[in-house]
C-alpha cells in the first residue's frame, strides 16, 4: 500500500454511505474517518444519523470529538483529522474517509491552508453578534453589499461561512477570489473517491422516511438534552439542519410537525448541493445504487483497490 493512500466514500445524505463505508473498510480491514461537520459534536447523534456505538463494526473516528458549547472549525477538524488519517497510515491501516461534508473531505485530502485566527477572532465577534440578534439573513445581506460574488457562492444559512468572509473581507482578501482556484488545488494523500448515488425521487424518499425515524427515535429529546448543554451558544451546532428547525419549535416559533417539515425541506435542499459539489469537483467515480445492491458496490470498491 502507498504510503498516503486513501479511500473516500462520499454522497448525498441518506444514500447509505455509512453501511458500505463500513463494508469495505472490514473487508480492506480499515478504519474509518468521519468527514463529517456535525458528528464531530458529542451528543448530536440522531440528528447527523451517526452510527451507535453499540452498532460499529469497525473503529470510527473523528466523531464526538467536541462538545456543543465548544467552537471547533474547519481548520482544527482539518489538523485532527489529518493525525488520524496519519496514525492509520503508519499502521499500515487503510483510511475510509466517510461523509457528506465536501469542505471537510477537501480539507483533508486537499492541499488547503486555513487563516490563523479562524475561530475565536476578535473580527468576527460583531458579524456573530448581527446573526445572533438579527439572523441569518441580515449578515449575508452585509456580505452581499460588502462583495457580492462571495456572497452569490454561500448559502445565507451557512453562517459560519458568512462570517468568515466578511472576516477575510476585513484582512484584505476575497472568498470568492480565493475560492476560484477549488479545483485546482494538488492533493495531500493520494485519495480514491466514490460516490454513491441514487435517482432523486428515491433519495428524496429516503430522506423523508429517515427524518421520521429520527423523530421516533427521540430527536425532540436528544436536542432538549443539548440545549442544556449549551446548544444555543454555538453559532455552527445549533445551525444544523434538524436541531435549528426543532429549536424553533421548542422555542415556540414553529409547531412540531411543522419542524418536521422543514427538517425534510431542508434536507432536501442539502441533498442537492452535495451532489452539486460531486459534480463540480469531478475525482469521484460514480456507483448509482439504483443499478448496483450494496453488496455489489462494496465489492467493487475493494476490487478496484486491491487492483490499483
Amino acid at each position: 500500500m502507498s504510503a498516503q493512500r486513501v479511500l473516500c466514500v462520499v454522497g448525498p445524505t441518506a444514500v447509505g454511505k455509512s453501511g458500505i463505508a463500513e463494508g469495505v473498510a472490514l473487508c480492506l480491514h480499515g478504519q474509518i474517518v468521519s468527514v463529517d461537520s456535525m458528528q464531530v459534536y458529542v451528543g448530536m447523534d440522531i440528528g447527523t444519523a451517526k452510527v451507535a456505538e453499540d452498532s460499529r463494526r469497525c473503529p470510527l473516528h473523528m466523531v464526538d470529538v467536541v462538545e456543543v458549547n465548544r467552537p471547533y472549525s474547519v481548520s482544527q477538524f482539518q489538523a485532527d483529522a489529518r493525525r488520524c488519517v496519519d496514525d492509520l497510515l503508519a499502521a499500515d491501516v487503510v483510511p475510509v474517509l466517510c461523509g457528506g461534508t465536501g469542505l471537510y473531505l477537501d480539507a483533508v485530502i486537499d492541499k488547503m491552508e486555513f487563516p490563523h485566527g479562524e475561530t475565536n477572532g476578535k473580527g468576527r465577534e460583531p458579524y456573530e453578534r448581527i446573526a445572533k440578534e438579527e439572523g441569518a439573513e441580515a449578515l449575508h445581506q452585509l456580505l452581499a453589499s460588502r462583495d457580492a460574488r462571495s456572497a452569490s457562492i454561500i448559502h445565507p444559512n451557512n453562517v459560519r461561512r458568512v462570517v468568515r468572509a466578511l472576516e477575510m473581507l476585513d484582512e484584505g482578501v476575497s472568498y470568492a477570489k480565493q475560492h476560484e482556484g477549488l479545483l485546482a488545488r494538488p492533493m495531500h494523500y493520494d485519495a480514491t473517491i466514490w460516490a454513491l448515488v441514487l435517482p432523486r425521487e428515491e433519495l428524496y424518499e429516503r430522506i423523508n422516511r429517515r427524518v421520521d425515524q429520527m423523530f421516533e427515535q427521540g430527536l425532540v429529546k436528544e436536542v432538549q438534552d443539548l440545549r442544556q448543554r449549551g446548544l444555543e451558544s454555538s453559532i455552527t451546532a445549533q445551525k444544523a439542519i434538524g436541531y435549528k428547525e426543532v429549536l424553533l419549535y421548542l422555542q415556540g416559533h414553529m409547531t412540531l410537525e411543522q419542524a418536521q417539515e422543514a427538517i425534510k425541506k431542508n434536507t432536501r435542499r442539502y441533498a442537492k448541493r452535495q451532489l452539486s459539489w460531486i459534480r463540480r469537483d469531478g475525482r469521484a467515480r460514480v456507483i448509482d445504487l439504483s443499478t448496483v445492491s450494496s453488496d455489489e458496490a462494496t465489492r467493487m470498491i475493494c476490487e478496484d483497490w486491491r487492483t490499483a
